[in-house]
């Protein structure tokens, strides 16, 4: 794949003429074909990745209960559009100017979740130390809470496992879970209001994407 040069300047850094583009057609199974958008800055790092189904897709959302170890493997593609969540935990992730799309399985997905538990966890732990009295019994709750959707994401697989689901929403229908039991469904109007969309895409054409790749 060769990367194409974009005359823009980085969105992160504001160097120009260091951001390319690299366009990648493939197919994915059940998904069709589409296209991997990734735009990089070679002075920061900063980089950008996304999907776009080569046939037009209408705003949709999916889900599925994870209640078997088989489902861990189901394949995900979450574009920069997506909200993620999962409503037994409470647990949501919405795009934002720098959200980013990727594919990967339902346990890759749920170690995300995890890693941004941890971290919020270890911020928490830190404000413990340094809050008053009154404020610790609230920030232990916090703290308490977040280690019980932690062990529930661990256990996910086990036999003593809570059943969860895994739910995506995008406005723009480039996400999908790739299993027979994922169940799709039409956006709402309240939805499509309130969703975000994440970032703006890579402006391009088919035949450019295609000639890149």
């Amino acid at each position: 794949m060769k990367e194409q040069p974009i005359d823009l300047p980085c969105p992160i850094c504001a160097s120009a003429g260091k951001v390319n583009m690299i366009a990648h057609v493939d197919e994915i199974p059940y998904f069709g074909e589409h296209t991997q958008v990734t735009i990089l800055c070679h002075d920061c790092g900063w980089r950008q990745t996304d999907f776009i189904p080569a046939e037009g897709k209408k705003a949709g959302g999916w889900s599925m209960l994870i209640d078997d170890e088989e489902k861990m493997a189901a394949r995900v593609v979450r574009s920069s559009s997506c909200t993620v969540s999962i409503p037994e935990l409470d647990l949501e992730v919405k795009p934002g100017s720098n959200a980013t799309g990727y594919v990967s399985n339902v346990e890759g997905v749920l170690h995300r979740f995890q890693e941004i538990i941890n971290m919020v966890e270890r911020d928490l732990s830190q404000q413990f130390l340094d809050a008053e009295d009154e404020e610790r019994e609230a920030l232990m709750e916090q703290l308490t809470t977040l280690q019980k959707m932690t062990l529930t994401l661990a256990n996910l697989g086990g036999p003593e496992a809570e059943t969860i689901t895994l739910v995506l929403l995008d406005p723009h229908g480039h996400s999908m879970i790739l299993h027979p039991d994922a169940e799709e469904r039409d956006l709402t109007e309240e939805e499509l209001r309130e969703l975000p969309v994440g970032p703006d895409p890579a402006v391009f054409s088919t035949d450019e994407a295609g000639e890149s790749a």
